[in-house]
């Protein structure tokens, strides 16, 4: 990762607190937490009953789904995908981001139309993902597609906005929203474009960022303005 967000100088407006991020994160946290429950092989048995997989969502594609994978109707696991996560370095990543970009996010929507627009914004992941690859079998895992839309309305609404990064997880640097949001982009479209196969679902990830920027449109108070944001507020 060439930046990791810390922290963000971005104060709250119209909430006292962002219980809505929180609620989300507790969700992901509780429901990480019940699939170590299962026993040694809980992540995985909680991903082939709850995560989504492109060939029972999309039954024409050319490979049949694995047994074992539907235990759940293929259009719920467009919900249920993004709470379960496959390690905490992956938990803790995706929460981290979360927690950094989701409080303006959702200080700029409510916390009800917040948690309306993360769940959609996760299901468009899914289901680009699934498009771009309709013969998986593999059940998509994890709550990074949502996150994205998180980041693509943050980028919309406070791009001048100063927040503080750890690049290449050394150097602590204070730098504009757009650029760090802007070299998260730029990671994304690299690997999808190089084809790399490294389990992640980059494909998810942009699914869900162009949602977050086309939904934050609709789902923002009339009140708050695109592209907002002092240099060092």
């Amino acid at each position: 990762m060439v930046m990791m967000p810390l922290y963000d100088s971005n104060t709250l407006r119209f909430i006292p607190f962002q219980w809505a991020t929180c609620t989300l994160i507790a969700i992901n946290v509780l429901a990480f937490l019940y699939q170590l429950s299962l026993g040694e092989n809980g992540i995985q048995l909680a991903a082939d009953t709850a995560g989504m997989v492109p060939t029972l969502l999309f039954p024409t594609a050319p490979l049949p789904a694995p047994p074992g994978y539907s235990a759940l109707a293929p259009e719920y696991t467009l919900i249920t995908y993004m709470f379960l996560h496959g390690d905490w370095l992956h938990l803790i990543g995706n929460m981290l981001f979360l927690w950094v970009f989701g409080d303006n996010v959702e200080d700029a929507m409510g916390p009800i139309s917040f948690t309306i627009f993360y769940l959609v914004c996760g299901v468009a992941a899914g289901l680009a993902h699934a498009t771009m690859h309709p013969d998986s079998a593999a059940p998509l895992i994890g709550a990074s597609g949502a996150t994205a839309g998180v980041i693509g309305a943050y980028l919309m609404l406070y791009p001048r906005v100063s927040m503080w990064v750890l690049v290449l997880m050394r150097l602590p640097l204070k730098l504009p929203a757009i650029l760090v949001i802007g070299s998260w982009v730029a990671v994304q479209v690299y690997f999808v474009y190089a084809d790399v196969n490294d389990g992640t679902a980059w494909w998810a990830h942009i699914g869900g960022f162009v949602a977050g920027l086309v939904l934050v449109i609709f789902f923002k108070r009339s009140s708050v303005p695109l592209f907002g944001g002092a240099p060092n507020s």
